[in-house]
């Protein structure tokens, strides 16, 4: 396969994983906005999105005050901001368009129909209307598209070269929210009584959570029991039979890695098993003790590093 169209079938899978991940981190944020709570913790949950997508800075350069209607407008609209869902579907639809030829019918007619339907839901004024439900539609275009790749696609090399791109950029979301939100329960609202029985609103903070990643029901069903943040954390980080944890995302990247492996691949390949390795045979007690932020700031580092092999292995170079 020629390395341009990979690249271009890398990109569109991520995008539009992008896209899916920045509606859920707005989703939970606006749920969790609705709550009972002070100012300061309405904007400390706005700042932490901007944080997730390393967007504080673009933000504050074309906004002087920090408020939750801004911020929506900057995640889904701003043609400016790359992270955008306006800009995650325009690219991911552009990247289809240009490999048309190596996906089905169903395929491109489901990006390109995402694409044109987005404009419209922006221009008629149904996003201001209702977040919540824009943002589940956003996400429900998201699952057709990966249906639509599963459903109609030969798995080949471009299929893998799909497949890479939607769990990378996966992994990559599902340790950012994670970095962030268990960063802002520290705060005082989010905190606990002193005989550490969780208060109300804590119930509520993490329930949005496993909600904004489809956890809440497998939560329920796996741990029969209250929520307790270092179980939510074993659940999206280490067990694999989470679709959205990062064990989940890590044995996907390395399944399809080793199906379109080629001679220079060998230390990419290597890096991805290693990283899985450690998530398999990982206990959250360990990862608790020696710090959640210390191990996703790291994980983070070594997904972008994947990255960036991947990309000189298969793609265009950069």
């Amino acid at each position: 396969m020629l390395s341009r169209t990979a690249d271009h079938l890398f990109w569109m899978a991520r995008y539009t994983e992008r896209a899916e991940n920045t509606a859920r981190m707005l989703d939970v944020n606006y749920q969790t906005s609705l709550l009972p709570q002070s100012s300061e913790a309405t904007e400390q949950g706005w700042r932490g999105l901007l944080s997730i997508s390393e967007l504080t800075h673009d933000y504050h350069r074309l906004h002087d005050s920090l408020n939750p209607h801004d911020v929506m407008e900057f995640m889904v609209c701003d043609e400016s901001n790359p992270s955008s869902i306006h800009s995650c579907l325009r690219a991911a639809r552009e990247n289809a368009r240009a490999v048309r030829g190596t996906l089905t019918t169903e395929v491109w007619e489901t990006a390109n129909t995402t694409w044109l339907e987005f404009k419209r839901l922006i221009a008629n004024g149904s996003f201001r209307r209702d977040p919540a439900d824009f943002f589940e539609w956003v996400k429900f275009r998201s699952h057709l598209s990966r249906g639509v790749t599963l459903g109609t696609m030969l798995q080949d090399e471009s299929f893998h070269f799909l497949r890479i791109g939607t769990f990378l950029e996966r992994a990559d979301n599902t340790a950012r929210l994670l970095d962030v939100k268990f960063h802002g329960a520290q705060s005082e609202f989010f905190g606990v009584r002193e005989q550490r029985e969780p208060v109300e609103v804590d119930f509520y903070y993490w329930s949005a959570i496993l909600r904004s990643v489809s956890g809440f029901e497998v939560y329920r069903k796996v741990y029969r029991n209250v929520i307790r943040p270092e179980k939510v954390a074993e659940l999206l980080i280490l067990r694999p039979d989470m679709p959205r944890s990062l064990a989940a995302c890590m044995d996907e990247v390395v399944g399809n890695l080793k199906m379109v492996a080629n001679e220079q691949s060998g230390e990419t390949l290597r890096r991805a098993g290693r990283l899985r390795a450690d998530l398999s045979f990982g206990r959250i007690d360990e990862i608790l003790a020696t710090g959640l932020h210390a191990f996703l700031t790291q994980f983070l580092d070594r997904v972008g590093d994947l990255g960036i092999g991947i990309s000189r292995d298969f793609l265009v170079p950069v």
